[in-house]
């Protein structure tokens, strides 16, 4: 059993506490808030002893009563709070991004290996048993020989809050911190061979607080698969993934927040059909069993895609050259 501590209070950290009640490797025990107000409603709703709710980050991270910590609160704050969970021997679920800038992300890969801990970046689709269903169809050949791969997630914004985490650049703002992420995550579920990707060509728009509000990229991975990936803050997208093979296509409809049931889309020459996926627990329960078995094992395994320090280094690689591009 895990015993959890979260640093912050606000809605990632409310959905991580009752997501936590499906499993049963893992229990939330502590929590931390700078606003007392905010601990309080917070400690009370999800039941967490007095004597474990801080008012300070550095008290969290120093309890001997937390194995692991998960960092839910504003993007500019993650590098330090890596650091600090790593200096007191904490393993990591960090919301993402991780970090801001690629620079952060090699300072937190630091502190993360020197301290020898466990990180994990939270990608929550990635411990959800759709993606491990999509992987298993196309390395049974269903769609034949990969050749594209188109991913989407775009949402409209009502109003530019230039003090929003979404378009502040100092709090990580711009769509490719915010949900470039999913599209360059599952391109990647298909690398082989420690192949790079590749970027052909690269658009975007800056809005007027100087982040990216909306960006598309067409790359290469394996040096023969063709995709395109797009995001936006503007603008509503289908926000889908599709696969096509030389044997027909794949069609994921929510791949991003996929529910308990869900299924693939599968077109073939001579046939179309679905194909249904059960999952036993919500997303992001699926996302605190898988981390903290990876804890309680004191091994990252493979087969859970979970996005671990050199993942989440290598997709920072890529999402930083994606915004170098549209500057």
């Amino acid at each position: 059993m895990i015993k959890w501590g979260i640093i912050g209070t606000g809605h990632m950290a409310n959905i991580f506490a009752q997501s936590i009640k499906e499993v049963d490797n893992a229990k939330l025990v502590a929590v931390s808030s700078k606003t007392k107000k905010y601990l309080k409603i917070f400690g009370d709703k999800f039941n967490i002893k007095e004597n474990l709710r801080f008012e300070n980050y550095e008290a969290i991270c120093e309890s001997k009563n937390i194995d692991a910590i998960y960092i839910s609160t504003l993007n500019n704050t993650h590098l330090d709070l890596i650091k600090l969970c790593a200096i007191n021997k904490k393993n990591i679920l960090c919301e993402k991004p991780f970090c801001l800038s690629l620079n952060e992300a090699k300072e937190a890969e630091k502190f993360v290996r020197t301290n020898n801990i466990m990180f994990f970046e939270a990608i929550a689709y990635l411990s959800h048993p759709q993606t491990g269903y999509i992987i298993d169809l196309i390395n049974n050949n269903e769609l034949g020989e990969i050749i594209s791969i188109e991913s989407s997630f775009g949402f409209k914004v009502r109003k530019i809050d230039p003090k929003s985490r979404l378009f502040d650049k100092n709090l990580g703002g711009g769509a490719i911190l915010d949900v470039g992420c999913y599209p360059m995550s599952f391109i990647s579920l298909f690398l082989k061979d420690y192949n790079k990707i590749n970027f052909d060509n690269i658009t975007g728009e800056i809005c007027h607080t100087n982040v990216d509000i909306a960006a598309s990229a067409n790359l290469t991975i394996n040096n023969e698969i063709k995709c395109n990936i797009k995001i936006s803050l503007k603008e509503f997208f289908d926000n889908n993934s599709i696969i096509k093979g030389t044997k027909g296509q794949m069609i994921v409809n929510f791949p991003w927040l996929p529910e308990k049931k869900t299924y693939l889309e599968i077109f073939k020459k001579d046939r179309y059909y679905k194909s249904f996926i059960n999952s036993d627990f919500s997303i992001y329960a699926n996302q605190i069993k898988s981390v903290s078995n990876n804890f309680l094992n004191n091994k990252h395994n493979s087969q859970s895609r979970l996005y671990d320090i050199a993942k989440s280094l290598e997709n920072m690689t890529y999402l930083d050259n994606w915004t170098q591009g549209i500057k």
